[in-house]
């Protein structure tokens, strides 16, 4: 039996999400998110984050991005981000095809943060107004980061006073959202619009949902080309009301605060038990559900043998391993995994 810890990607789908769906499935419903089930999902929304949004379900975590990306920024346009972010490494291209040609610019950072100040001084002397380069038009950022890590709600603050500062609108990557928000133990509207960010990628699916993830805009005035640009991406779903109804179920009862807080948790008892291991060292804190350690060979052979799977990283070093925590993620493999990385270091002490 493998015993998977590569990714929350891995998790199957929430029983109450599961459900939520089959009850969606009893009878007709308008199509193309003209059913109740969008329309009660706005409402939800504007109740979740004390502000009038406008609200668009999508299926994937990268169609969300990539759509918000291109509601923001023109083809000619650079958006700032950090260079481990998702949007730079793992989405395809999609971001500068969904906007037609936007060149995503990387701003360094600890921990896959982007520093404001590095931020700022790249926007100095960005050329604005200037044919030969592109023009400076979005910042996005990852919360939780790629890393593991969270921005607090003053590190999100910095970095949108700087945007705004120079005309930028602000872009949150929120496929891991409901993680970083309990770490933080903030309302999802202070680490959001309250913090500067315009347009969130709420997302789900890596929290219990089968497919779904939600584009907000903050100002609803601002979404007017979003429906335009989601149809012509192929992400208007003709039965809109199943990616609403997980999205519903997602937040009823604060099932996703609930899912999130565990995975949270498996992950920091994860992080104590190995990084109390001789040769073990954690890259960066773990605040969300991810790890990143370098890890002896002889506790990695030890771990796979027994069947468990994660990621070798590759970066910073060869050593560099990932460990990811879900929803679904059981205490008791969790001790399993560190009573067999304890069992080999035993080994390899003797």
């Amino acid at each position: 039996m493998t015993l998977y810890f590569g990714s929350d990607n891995m998790a199957g789908v929430c029983p109450a999400i599961l459900k939520a769906i089959e009850a969606a499935n009893a009878g007709d419903a308008m199509s193309y998110g003209g059913d109740a089930w969008t329309a009660r999902l706005t409402s939800r929304m504007v109740e979740l984050f004390e502000h009038e949004v406008a609200v668009f379900p999508v299926a994937t975590g990268s169609a969300a991005n990539a759509l918000s990306l291109a509601l923001i920024s023109p083809p000619w346009g650079a958006i700032y981000c950090h260079p481990e972010s998702h949007v730079m490494v793992d989405e395809c291209g999609g971001p500068e095809l969904q906007t037609g040609g936007a060149k995503l610019v990387p701003i360094p950072g600890a921990g896959a943060k982007m520093d404001a100040a590095a931020l700022a001084a790249l926007l100095v002397n960005a050329g604005k107004g200037v044919p030969h380069h592109v023009k400076p038009s979005a910042v996005t950022l990852t919360q939780a980061t790629e890393a593991g890590t969270v921005y607090t709600v003053a590190e999100i603050k910095a970095l949108t006073g700087v945007a705004h500062k120079y005309g930028l609108p602000v872009h949150m990557d929120g496929s891991r959202f409901g993680n970083a928000l309990v770490r933080l133990g903030c309302s999802p509207a202070d680490m959001t619009w309250r913090a500067g960010v315009d347009v969130l990628s709420f997302g789900a699916t890596k929290n219990g949902a089968l497919a779904a993830e939600a584009i907000v805009v903050f100002d609803p005035a601002r979404a007017a080309n979003l429906p335009y640009i989601r149809k012509r991406a192929g992400h208007l779903f003709s039965k809109h009301r199943y990616l609403s109804a997980q999205l519903l179920a997602y937040l009823d009862d604060e099932l996703w605060l609930r899912n999130a807080r565990h995975a949270n948790a498996m992950a920091a008892r994860l992080a104590e038990g190995l990084g109390n291991l001789p040769g073990v060292r954690l890259i960066d804190p773990v605040e969300a559900n991810e790890l990143f350690a370098d890890l002896p060979e002889p506790l990695v052979g030890a771990l796979a043998a027994q069947g468990f799977d994660f990621y070798r990283w590759g970066s910073p070093t060869p050593a560099t391993h990932r460990m990811v925590t879900a929803w679904n993620t059981d205490l008791a493999v969790v001790d399993l995994v560190l009573d067999a990385a304890r069992a080999a270091a035993m080994l390899n002490r003797g």
